[in-house]
């Protein structure tokens, strides 16, 4: 069980706070976080690797008392993959009688999505003390620090770490924010690190290159510590296995050490939508009909890198049971990961933000065998939006091209119809309203139809909490 180092108590600020006023001082801390450079909400061409120091992070750590080294870790980054991974992983220790910390982003609609403990969202009664904590050493920092002020995610990250050490974790499970090598959680003790896959993303922050990308991402292996890794290309894997050989650390490698040898199907009877069962061997031991709550093959390599970390962590002498893996796998589910908003037509949104991750959406939806397929798309600025279109091209029967309103990263609609024409062979429209845009889509479709959101987690993120609002 987690310790407190000194000065990681829960602040006195919280005595001075009615429980009326809760909110509202709530409310202003999240307008003072969002009020710091945000690199969530900056174009990627007004960023530079430069931009990212862990100099700051490592003094804004320090002057709270080093938290993120009092609790173990498991620390997982990627292209794609991570989020899920990370959630499975955390699904699992939970069914091992585990009190589990985990911390992701960005958030959909709640700041307190990410972090959660044992699949729980803090009470803002519960976050505003060590938020107030946090804004007196910015402005310390500010004021005096030779590295200047700590930004938004700096700040998000510290206090995920005062929040998981107050609140007695057992273990926190850490998803990187972009890259690795220089994201603000690559200070931390983990007992195993995690690669989930490398494809092309992030390439003006992360280079040009599979190997490039792969190079910044493998920047989390530490010394002697396990590494998974799901790297398909071979140069990614080579870059990942140097660092890993460089920092002396045992590498565990989809398709060498372990494998998957089998993927069969499930059937969900009401959507058809396709969810693995599959079977795994090697460094893992062999494993037989895995079930995986989440639909789609790729969620299945995804499964295999959770088992391989689990497997790690029983090295380490956590007390993991196969029932445990077994049910913390069926039961893992992600937000706006293929998530089924409604039926009849089938409407579905996700965040697939690639080239990559949109052909493993696409392989998925397919099973479904819908009549028409009408996909409502944004796309953030430092995407690759015009071969993202290509690709949708031929799966889709209509596309229609819209923005997202709440992140100005959304690349707008007249540049997305100028891509379009020079791109789709499909049916396509715009609407620069996404909440009309999908609308639209499902007024024109028939109850066999499909209807899915898709390339920007932002624009899955307005298009559920519309939904949801709609619902209530």
């Amino acid at each position: 069980m987690a310790s407190h180092p000194s000065g990681t108590s829960e602040s006195s600020h919280s005595a001075a706070i009615p429980a009326v006023d809760i909110d509202a001082a709530y409310a202003a801390e999240l307008d003072f976080l969002y009020g710091r450079l945000n690199y969530e909400r900056v174009p990627e061409r007004a960023r530079s690797l430069g931009d990212f120091r862990l100099e700051r992070m490592r003094e804004l750590l320090a002057r709270i008392g080093d938290p993120q080294f009092a609790i173990p870790c498991i620390h997982i980054t990627g292209s794609k993959g991570k989020g899920s991974v990370a959630t499975m992983v955390a699904r699992v220790l939970e069914d091992a009688g585990l009190r589990i910390g985990l911390f992701t982003s960005p958030h959909l609609i709640d700041y307190a999505e990410r972090f959660t403990i044992n699949g729980a969202l803090p009470q803002p009664k519960i976050l505003l003390p060590l938020m107030l904590q946090l804004r007196d050493i910015a402005a310390q920092m500010d004021a005096h620090s030779p590295q200047g002020g700590p930004t938004f995610f700096e700040l998000t990250t510290a206090l995920g770490w005062l929040l998981f050490l107050q609140q007695q974790v057992d273990y926190v499970v850490l998803e990187v924010g972009l890259g690795g090598r220089l994201d603000s959680t690559n200070i931390c003790a983990p007992l195993v690190t995690a690669i989930t896959s490398i494809s092309f993303d992030h390439t003006r922050l992360l280079g040009e290159t599979l190997e490039k990308i792969a190079s910044e991402k493998a920047g989390i292996i530490k010394s002697h510590v396990p590494v998974v890794s799901g790297a398909i290309d071979p140069s990614a894997r080579q870059a990942v296995a140097i660092r890993a050989e460089e920092k002396g650390a045992p590498l565990r490698q989809l398709g060498e050490q372990f494998e998957v040898t089998a993927i069969k199907q499930r059937e969900n009877t009401e959507t058809l939508l396709p969810f693995p069962l599959l079977s795994v061997t090697g460094s893992t031991g062999t494993w037989d009909d895995i079930e995986v709550g989440m639909p789609g093959n790729h969620q299945a390599t995804n499964a295999s890198l959770a088992l391989a970390i689990l497997v790690e962590l029983r090295k380490a002498g956590l007390r993991v049971s196969d029932a445990a893996i077994r049910s913390g796998l069926s039961r893992a589910q992600i937000s706006c990961r293929i998530e089924v908003l409604s039926t009849k037509p089938l409407y579905i949104v996700d965040a697939a933000h690639n080239v990559a991750s949109l052909r493993a959406l696409i392989d998925t939806l397919k099973e479904v065998g819908a009549e028409n397929r009408r996909v409502v798309f944004a796309v953030s600025r430092d995407k690759d939006a015009e071969q993202m279109l290509q690709t949708l091209d031929s799966f889709a029967t209509e596309i229609i091209l819209t923005q997202y309103v709440k992140n100005p990263r959304s690349v707008p609609v007249p540049e997305l119809e100028e891509m379009a024409r020079r791109t789709l062979t499909c049916q396509w429209s715009a609407n620069s309203n996404p909440l009309a845009a999908v609308s639209e889509a499902i007024q024109r479709s028939s109850p066999t139809d499909l209807v899915v959101g898709t390339g920007s987690l932002f624009l899955a993120a307005e298009l559920k909490e519309s939904f949801l609002a709609a619902s209530n």
